[in-house]
């Protein structure tokens, strides 16, 4: 749910803010997280879960929610001139230059969201365009409610649906070599 909006807000203003809320900062503008339901959890934990397994001794890593992403930001960025922080549910780095102390700038090479009654617009369409733009390689927006996760590739600038699974499949993250998640885990029946 979108703030009312005083000013153009940047990521130092969010810095400032207690770490208990939960808001989200969409082109200057703040968007409200609710708390996350109790399926939602389970998803993330075993989406998590089964990624860091396979990445361990790799190079790259995988972070859940909290954790800051600066889907713009450059090296030589002010945290006054960024206006974009949105916390992923499940991210995955693979350019250690782009980790930081907050978090992530950049874009991740792997964004997973996980739909909530709350956010189905927010993930699917403001987010979707979002990383689309800042060029994540691949999104995943997972559906608790319809047990599936549907994948897009990045394609010449621009989306392209890869693949969708249900409950009970695996699926493929084409971003990272030979990994493969299987779903009965992520939606037990």
């Amino acid at each position: 749910m979108a703030l009312p909006q005083e000013k153009c807000y940047t990521f130092a203003d969010i810095q400032a803010w207690d770490e208990d809320e939960r808001i989200e900062l969409v082109y200057g503008r703040l968007v409200m997280m609710a708390t996350p339901l109790r399926i939602h959890q389970k998803v993330s934990g075993e989406l998590f879960s089964q990624l860091h397994e396979y990445l361990k001794g790799k190079k790259c890593e995988v972070y859940h929610a909290p954790f800051a992403v600066r889907p713009f930001e450059e090296d030589g960025d002010f945290p006054e001139k960024v206006d974009t922080m949105v916390e992923p549910d499940i991210s995955v780095i693979c350019d250690p230059d782009k980790l930081d102390a907050f978090g992530c700038k950049g874009a991740p090479d792997l964004i997973i969201e996980i739909l909530s009654p709350s956010t189905q617009r927010h993930d699917r369409v403001t987010k979707f365009n979002l990383y689309q733009r800042a060029g994540v390689r691949e999104y995943w927006i997972v559906d608790p409610a319809n047990p599936s996760v549907q994948s897009f590739i990045l394609e010449n600038g621009g989306y392209k649906a890869n693949d969708f699974k249900i409950a009970g499949e695996q699926i493929k993250v084409n971003v990272l070599e030979d990994c493969i998640l299987d779903l009965s885990q992520v939606f037990p029946e």
